[in-house]
């Protein structure tokens, strides 16, 4: 041993020091981290806040009881498990590289990761194929979609990412590693077989996302032939302007939709097209934690998006944070007026 590693040895700290395989602790420190931390701290408490304004609104307000919103209730649910969880679990690993909470606990993680982000990118593409039905045929749109079908199609949703994350996560050996695979006592680390990579690139990117914008783009297609039609149509009696409401609305709400989407597919782009990378974790760590939190923030920007777009949920957030919502009749209060 040469002085150099001998130095080393002496002044390195151990996450657990009574362990002689213990990994060496890291504590971050200095001004520039703290303001990330802060900032990331902030990032998480936002996504937490936003997301529970969505899913209080929609559980509370009777008129937001849709099957759109129970949708759009799913996707917040999911993202409420990344700012909730993901997010300051990952704070606490840039601040201190050492995991005190046990195997158990890391796996618990790393499945919740796989599970909120799948069921946020299912969730998105039912919400394309109800606007894609939606607009292709509005007049039976009601009872062909309703509430129930819709919580069915969600329960089902959830248990599919359920049981993906589980299958994913068991056949990468991240679910109990084995000692060969262990570097040191201390660490949470998802290891990714090469295969299982582009099985996860197909199954829950490519393919949904083809879906989504393909949906999309007849969805959009559909829509101005339909708004062309009706302006062009002679004869001018209610049930045409009742279709005219109807299309025009639909056609709103799927651009905003549509906005999500590509909010989605901007975040997180990046981080797939850095996973193909044949480099190790290591030489990655940084471009993955940026493109990581970038992937993260998608779950922040999704209630901001309805928030700019969706008057309702800027009247339920109003009736919310001014406590409105305890008053006793407070579930039929009127969001917004419905065309009839």
């Amino acid at each position: 041993m040469n002085v150099t590693e001998y130095q080393h040895n002496m002044t390195a700290q151990y996450c657990f020091p009574d362990n002689n395989l213990s990994c060496i602790k890291e504590v971050r420190t200095g001004t520039g981290n703290i303001f990330l931390f802060t900032f990331l701290s902030f990032i998480s408490v936002c996504t937490v806040f936003l997301n529970l304004l969505v899913i209080i609104s929609i559980s509370h307000f009777k008129q937001l009881h849709t099957p759109t919103n129970l949708l759009i209730l799913s996707l917040a649910v999911a993202d409420l498990l990344v700012g909730l969880i993901l997010m300051p679990v990952n704070i606490m690993g840039l601040i201190d590289t050492c995991w005190y909470l046990g195997n158990m606990a890391c796996a618990a993680v790393l499945l919740v990761n796989f599970f909120s982000l799948a069921a946020s990118l299912c969730s998105m593409m039912l919400i394309a194929v109800d606007r894609y039905i939606a607009i292709n045929d509005p007049l039976s749109y009601s009872t062909k979609i309703t509430v129930c079908k819709t919580s069915i199609f969600i329960t089902f949703e959830w248990s599919f990412c359920l049981l993906y994350a589980f299958i994913f996560l068991y056949f990468n050996d991240d679910l109990h590693p084995p000692q060969n695979m262990i570097r040191c006592h201390g660490e949470c680390v998802m290891y990714v077989k090469y295969p299982w990579m582009f099985v996860d690139l197909i199954v829950m990117f490519v393919t949904p996302c083809s879906i989504i914008l393909i949906l999309y783009s007849f969805i959009f297609n559909v829509a101005k032939q339909q708004a062309v039609a009706v302006r062009s149509a002679l004869n001018k009696t209610s049930n045409t302007q009742r279709t005219k409401v109807s299309i025009s609305s639909e056609t709103k709400a799927a651009k905003t939709l549509g906005i999500v989407v590509c909010v989605y597919l901007f975040c997180w782009i990046p981080f797939y097209l850095s996973s193909l990378s044949g480099e190790s974790i290591s030489s990655m760590s940084l471009v993955w934690n940026v493109f990581g939190w970038l992937a993260y923030m998608n779950s922040s920007m999704n209630p901001l998006i309805y928030a700019i777009f969706y008057p309702w949920f800027r009247a339920s957030a109003k009736y919310i944070l001014t406590c409105r919502t305890l008053q006793s009749s407070s579930s039929r209060f009127t969001l917004f007026v419905e065309h009839v």
